[in-house]
């Protein structure tokens, strides 16, 4: 293909970047979304920054949030109530001629739209959740039902990180608006020359996320109890924050398992926890996918995960990488994690394949799937 011979500058005249804003959740942790969310902007901006220029708004205090520079224009808004925020929403939105507007989940998408009535912008509702299951209490429900009566008409895609979550909302919503799977992005890490603990006669489970319902602690600290009645040589990790650990502590304790379960806090990086664990176990209620699954499978991790509708099945597609039980047996989960015990040296032969698997998730790959998805959204 022969080159342009038009001059660079006349060629932005001619094409300008797209102007993008990334909305950042109005959350208290920077961990799963708000870390995806920073992986793509920081690469939209890397790998395409002739065709794109992207600003993040951050409506919150994020603990734990990068220091470092980013490569993309970062706006801080806090807000302290629900009116300064959809106030921050229409000024910042307003600011700027932006072609499109990218919203994390379905709740925060209705505010945003909500505030910028009368202006005219494009928006995209980036799913990370089940929604299904999300419209749990009385504000979502009325904010589930306004999208569906007043906002989806004006959204110009939809965006999520599985192919069926996607299908789901369309029944949901009886949404025909374009739809774009935009898979999470799978960090790379440093990863130890030996991965595993020289312990042979211990098998060690790990489980990352928050301490709350959704990610199914309670349901994973009453099937490794009966699992510590046949193989007592088993230890378990759990990784993570949130509101639910002084319960988790509680239940712990009441169980009699605080010499085999321990709690532990990596806000930033999980390697200290996979990388002298041996089985990673998810008992998630729900999923929109499972960056912590794909971050294990990056460590060679073999997988036991309950098959909460999607997410660990889009991801789980070879026997090779773990096994699905469902979310309402205990006696499956059991039986799943006894057999890692049993067969554990065999299982670590596949953590070759594990790790090559998930670079089909690696950042390079997914960020280009985002980019065709804000071209094609930004032309809808």
């Amino acid at each position: 293909m022969q080159a342009s011979t038009i001059p660079y500058s006349e060629r932005l005249t001619l094409h300008p970047p797209l102007k993008v804003l990334y909305v950042q959740p109005g959350t208290s942790a920077f961990a799963g979304m708000e870390r995806v969310i920073d992986t793509i902007c920081s690469g939209l901006v890397e790998q395409y920054a002739n065709d794109f220029e992207v600003d993040v708004l951050y409506t919150s205090i994020h603990h734990n949030r990068p220091t470092e520079k980013r490569n993309y224009n970062i706006i801080d808004r806090v807000a302290s109530n629900r009116i300064e925020l959809m106030r921050n929403f229409r000024q910042v939105i307003a600011s700027k001629d932006y072609n499109l507007v990218v919203v994390p989940q379905i709740e925060p998408t209705v505010i945003c739209m909500a505030s910028c009535i009368g202006m005219r912008r494009k928006f995209a509702v980036h799913l990370h959740g089940n929604p299904r299951l999300e419209r749990s209490h009385m504000k979502a429900k009325v904010l589930f039902f306004l999208m569906r009566a007043l906002f989806l008409p004006k959204i110009a895609s939809v965006f999520g990180t599985s192919p069926r979550q996607l299908a789901s909302f369309n029944a949901m919503f009886k949404s025909k608006r374009p739809c774009y799977w935009v898979p999470n992005p799978v960090r790379r890490f440093d990863l130890p020359d030996s991965d595993r603990s020289n312990d042979e006669a211990t098998v060690t489970f790990v489980n990352v996320g928050r301490f709350s319902f959704q990610k199914g602690q309670d349901l994973l600290l009453a099937a490794f109890a009966e699992l510590i009645l046949s193989r007592p040589n088993v230890r378990l990790k759990i990784v993570g924050y949130g509101e639910g650990e002084a319960a988790l502590r509680a239940e712990i304790d009441h169980r009699g398992l605080s010499d085999a379960v321990t709690l532990e806090h990596h806000p930033e990086n999980p390697q200290p926890a996979l990388s002298t664990s041996d089985v990673y176990i998810s008992t998630s209620r729900w999923e929109g996918w499972s960056l912590a699954i794909c971050e294990a499978l990056r460590f060679g991790l073999p997988v036991v995960a309950t098959d909460c509708e999607f997410g660990p099945s889009d991801i789980l597609v070879d026997n090779r990488l773990g096994r699905l039980v469902p979310v309402d047996s205990s006696e499956q989960l059991v039986k799943a994690m006894a057999y890692y015990c049993d067969n554990l040296p065999s299982e670590q032969g596949y953590a070759g394949f594990r790790r090559e698997f998930i670079d089909r998730y690696s950042p390079e790959r997914v960020v280009a799937a985002h980019a065709e998805a804000l071209r094609s959204a930004a032309a809808t």
